[in-house]
């Protein structure tokens, strides 16, 4: 088996990727630069089985994407929709030679745009908050926010991810409050690690009014469950079908990406407060989310239990969602199960199947998480 991986060459990803092709013993991958696919280069040969990975923050291919004359500043928001056009156009560039792709260029195209992503998620029966009609700024959002009478919504670019340029915005008759990614300067919109709070409703409509000619997504904001005074969230990682890796990620905010500065939860304390039949339950969604795009090696989920733990929603699918250092499963990487999927047969069956198989003690299993020798935390995930 020869492998080929869509990257940049110092992205992390590849790197462990590449890590988890070569401890299973193959040929180490050829690495094809998102540089070289934007600008022309052949695409892989007819056959080859390729990983694509996330073009990533290179200036260069940013600016390729977007098809602009000079890159972006550092962390501006600008040009979402163009960028994810180009995003589409590359992975068709990819395909075009017949590669055997591990990310279907549809499925990517569809977990990229926020809006079609839970068009099919609901359409499947997949637990997801409710969305608003198309908005396309403030004056509209407010309208359309008080014809059912929601108080609060996530205000998100229908092109976005890790969070930039998301909005969670709670109005009150005329009191507003916004907690945002966004930071605002007299010639762009930029992307802040530092969420700010804001609570001038004219500073918020300008946020929304400047992001809306992206794409808006809007959701309702639905009531997080809590553990140890912080509000969790899970992300995910289903490989071939099957959810096999998670992690806890616990805010004091409404914005709980870890990047962001929140903190890893304990997945043994979620567990155990959601119970057996709320987790396995939860699992059940994960292996239908992933059964949406049924022709794609690997998805991440950002998946919520809500307040009792009983109910939970599904916020996002993301197409290159997988890393989670430091989360095992049988002693197994998000990378390495994947090489595993690929070398024990069970991508092809998945494909072929066009759903999951039975899970055998992975993430939806009934044994409790462990720590290893180093401390790090292990999902008892193995088949």
């Amino acid at each position: 088996m020869r492998l080929t991986v869509v990257g940049n060459p110092d992205n992390r990803r590849v790197g462990l990727f590449t890590r988890a092709v070569l401890a299973a013993g193959l040929p180490p991958p050829a690495v094809l630069p998102w540089v070289d696919v934007l600008t022309g280069a052949a695409p892989p040969a007819p056959g080859a089985l390729v990983r694509v990975d996330s073009p990533g923050e290179d200036p260069e291919v940013d600016r390729l994407l977007r098809r602009a004359a000079a890159p972006a500043r550092h962390g501006e928001l600008v040009g979402l929709a163009d960028a994810y056009a180009g995003l589409v156009a590359g992975l068709g560039r990819v395909a075009a030679g017949g590669a055997e792709l591990l990310n279907d260029p549809e499925d990517v195209a569809v977990m990229c745009d926020k809006r079609r992503c839970h068009a099919r998620l609901s359409a499947a029966g997949v637990p997801v908050p409710a969305a608003l009609p198309p908005v396309h700024g403030w004056a509209q959002l407010r309208a359309a926010m008080a014809k059912p009478g929601w108080g609060r919504v996530f205000v998100k670019p229908a092109h976005g991810s890790s969070a930039a340029g998301v909005i969670a915005l709670a109005v009150a008759g005329r009191r507003v409050q916004a907690v945002t990614t966004i930071e605002a300067a007299p010639d762009g919109l930029f992307n802040s690690l530092r969420p700010r709070r804001c609570t001038d409703e004219a500073q918020v409509a300008a946020l929304v009014d400047r992001i809306a000619p992206e794409g808006l997504h809007v959701e309702r904001w639905l009531p997080k469950a809590g553990l140890g005074g912080r509000v969790v969230d899970l992300r995910v990682v289903a490989v071939a079908g099957r959810p096999t890796h998670a992690v806890v990620r616990a805010a004091r905010g409404p914005l709980t990406n870890l990047h962001l500065g929140n903190a890893r939860g304990d997945l043994g304390a979620l567990r155990a407060a959601a119970g057996p039949a709320a987790w396995a339950a939860a699992m059940e969604t994960c292996e239908r989310v992933a059964a949406c795009f049924p022709r794609t090696l690997q998805v991440g989920i950002d998946l919520m239990f809500l307040v009792g733990w009983r109910r939970h929603a599904v916020a996002e699918v993301n197409a290159f969602g997988d890393l989670l250092p430091g989360v095992l499963a049988g002693g197994r990487d998000t990378y390495a199960e994947q090489v595993r999927a690929l070398t024990d047969g069970r991508w092809e069956r998945w494909r072929a199947a066009g759903g999951p198989e039975p899970a055998r003690g992975d993430a939806a299993g009934r044994e409790p998480a462990r720590g290893d020798a180093a401390g790090r935390e292990v999902l008892p995930c193995g088949a």
